[in-house]
């Protein structure tokens, strides 16, 4: 399939610059993924509706590091960018730089008095990996100096570095935020549970797998990128549980999507860790997500492939059609859909 069958036309003033207040009042689409129906909800915490005690909500609680670190190139005092992506030993980390080209194998930069990197190596995607020198704990410096990376179409300030995390981010680690989750607020999460709802939680760090667009004219040619994932014992006993008893399971987030995907075998979710560069697009069988919920997605991204391997290409760039025509938000602060 071309890559330029997964376009749609979407106005700029639709893109979210900022998160709505409380979390969950954001608007909710429902899109039925066997007829193609579209419905309207005014709020997300109307979810609460769509969800009962035949339901497992899978939530992704990785948490979002301030991994944009911002210095200089040593010897001319030049600007650089520097997005902290994968860990890949001690104080050594894959990066995005700007300007890559300015910073070759040898390049040092210096970020403040406690903490440089020398690049070591480049990547089969075009990032670098740099080995951090540090006068103190990597990760306290990193809290102090670096910014939470807001994605580029997002061009206004956030004023509470939390809203660009779920509320239930436990595991640090992600260079963006599993979107899907920042509707959901503690209060929304006790009435789930309290109508029967079971919550299961697995980790995917977010990296340049989730993000990076799609460069091949045949998407079949797009390479993922690794992206390392953790499902514990107790949650691979509660969606297999829930499996057998003939439960619905319902990711929150593409995110929890590739992570079940990943470590389903023969029907089992198994526990354990890993890298996956799993690409799901249309024409792949879901082994184990039966719905989701998800926010609006760029145009041909992977994340839009993916939602429309669930539900077919034609019903998703309906929904997204519609969508705009009722002015939804879009995006990493924009409103959601659930696909059931």
């Amino acid at each position: 399939m071309k890559v330029t069958e997964f376009d749609y036309e979407l106005p700029e003033e639709l893109i979210a610059q900022h998160p709505v207040e409380p979390r969950d009042t954001s608007r909710l689409m429902t899109l039925d993924k066997v007829t193609g129906e579209v419905g309207h909800k005014a709020h997300f915490y109307d979810i609460i509706d769509e969800l009962g005690p035949n339901d497992v909500l899978v939530f992704n609680d990785t948490k979002v590091i301030p991994a944009r670190l911002y210095g200089h190139r040593k010897e001319s005092g030049g600007k650089v960018e520097v997005l902290l992506l994968t860990p890949c030993g001690e104080n050594t980390w894959e990066c995005l730089v700007k300007p890559g080209k300015k910073c070759p194998i040898g390049q040092e930069i210096v970020f403040n008095e406690k903490l440089s990197g020398t690049v070591i190596d480049k990547t089969d995607f075009g990032g670098r990996i740099i080995r951090f020198t540090v006068d103190g704990v990597f990760d306290d410096i990193i809290q102090d100096i670096g910014e939470m990376p807001l994605p580029p179409y997002i061009h206004e300030k956030l004023e509470d570095q939390n809203r660009y995390q779920t509320v239930y981010a436990r595991e640090k680690g992600s260079a963006a935020a599993p979107t899907a989750g920042l509707h959901f607020t503690p209060e929304l999460l006790e009435r789930l549970k309290a109508k029967g709802v079971t919550l299961a939680f697995v980790t995917l760090h977010v990296g340049l797998g989730t993000f990076r667009p799609v460069s091949a004219e045949v998407i079949e040619d797009h390479q993922m990128h690794s992206e390392y994932y953790v499902v514990t014992q107790e949650t691979a006993n509660i969606i297999n549980e829930a499996r057998r008893a003939g439960k619905r399971i319902v990711a929150v987030g593409t995110t929890s999507v590739r992570t079940l995907e990943s470590a389903t075998v023969d029907g089992e979710l198994k526990a354990g860790h890993d890298w996956t560069q799993i690409f799901i697009y249309p024409g792949y069988q879901y082994k184990m997500v039966d719905a989701l919920i998800t926010n609006f997605h760029l145009p041909q991204s992977t994340l839009l492939m993916l939602i429309s391997a669930l539900a077919g290409r034609e019903h998703c760039l309906a929904a997204y059609k519609e969508a705009v025509k009722e002015r939804y938000r879009f995006f990493s602060f924009g409103d959601a859909m659930f696909i059931r």
